[in-house]
């Protein structure tokens, strides 16, 4: 399999988190990129949005050809426009991971609870029309 790259719009991402998207996913991450993600309520988001995703600065064959997961912003908005951006540039729904904290632990800490495969979900989503 192809290692993935993981793009990450949220906080950084841990070593150990690292390892449970690699076993979840079954796959190794070749590269993680970071996006800080500083959103301004007071001016227009889309732009904001699209600004973020340019600071990926894959190239249009790794954007369409290459494994992509996502670790999104947690704004609702900002996530659901990163969305539409991004299967703009995949042709497709990149997967996302779901991380949940860890119950007991101070300060609160956070594993990958599942990796959700958002195309798939679309595809069966598409028999209940």
């Amino acid at each position: 399999m192809i290692p993935i790259i993981l793009l990450n719009f949220s906080h950084p991402i841990t070593a150990k988190q690292m390892e449970q998207i690699e076993y979840l996913s079954a796959q190794k991450i070749e590269r993680l990129i970071e996006i800080n993600c500083q959103i301004d309520h007071g001016q227009p988001l889309t732009s904001q949005v699209r600004a973020l995703a340019e600071q990926v600065t894959l190239s249009s064959f790794e954007w369409q050809r290459r494994p992509l997961l996502v670790n999104l912003l947690a704004l609702n908005f900002s996530a659901a426009i990163l969305m539409a951006e991004l299967h703009g540039r995949c042709g497709y729904f990149p997967p996302i991971i779901r991380l949940r904290p860890v119950a007991g632990c101070i300060p609160p800490q956070y594993e990958v609870a599942e990796i959700l495969n958002l195309q798939e979900i679309r595809e069966n989503a598409r028999c209940r029309r």
